[in-house]
């Protein structure tokens, strides 16, 4: 039986349960409770655009900004959480509440740290520990390629950072945002230098 049919199934039951009367169950909570629902996903705004956030029971495991304009970003990223995470992917916005609270706060100003447990498993390797140093780059500073390079053990792989950057599933949580050129000069960023500029901004108090 694959997913959708395991999860078709658990609806027949629960509205099996309730007399069966035509009332539609919860799908995300049904299928949760048939521990069926492996990624959890909702879309929020933002001042930096339309996001798509992510959930597994390990944690916060992708936003993507999906506003940006090429085909369906959206359908994009659920495709990528499918084939890599998992196909079990529902559409469950209070899963991601506290996400969606951490987010409306640090974006009025009032988060300076995020704390909602991280799923890692969309990096590896090298990859990931530039992301875990980049997370390590506190609210409202400034690094390098070259330092967040040479914090993941390979001083000299300045362009493998800078890739593992552009890739990061973890955009504003994982504060690539904070990491410039050498020389102070913005760099490239994954949701776009004029995203980049509104997040250092926010973190600048305006």
């Amino acid at each position: 039986m694959n997913e959708l049919s395991e999860i078709e199934a658990a609806l027949r039951a629960s509205a099996q349960a309730v007399g069966g009367e035509m009332a539609l169950p919860d799908l995300s909570a049904v299928a949760e409770q048939a521990g069926l629902l492996d990624v959890a996903y909702a879309t929020l705004d933002s001042p930096v655009g339309e996001l798509l956030v992510a959930v597994t029971p390990r944690g916060l495991v992708r936003v993507a900004y999906v506003d940006m304009g090429a085909g369906s970003r959206e359908e994009a990223v659920l495709a990528e959480l499918a084939a890599r995470v998992s196909p079990r992917v529902l559409a469950a916005p209070r899963r991601v509440d506290a996400v969606r609270r951490e987010l409306e706060e640090y974006f009025a100003g009032r988060r300076r740290r995020f704390e909602v447990p991280v799923d890692w498993r969309l990096a590896r390797g090298f990859g990931r520990r530039v992301l875990e140093a980049t997370a390590a780059v506190p609210y409202g500073a400034v690094s390098s390629y070259a330092a967040v390079a040479a914090a993941a053990g390979s001083p000299r792989a300045v362009r493998a950072a800078g890739n593992a950057l552009g890739a990061n599933p973890l955009p504003i949580v994982v504060p690539c945002h904070r990491v410039l050129r050498t020389g102070g000069k913005l760099g490239g960023y994954t949701g776009g230098i004029e995203r980049k500029q509104t997040l250092l901004a926010i973190e600048r108090g305006g």
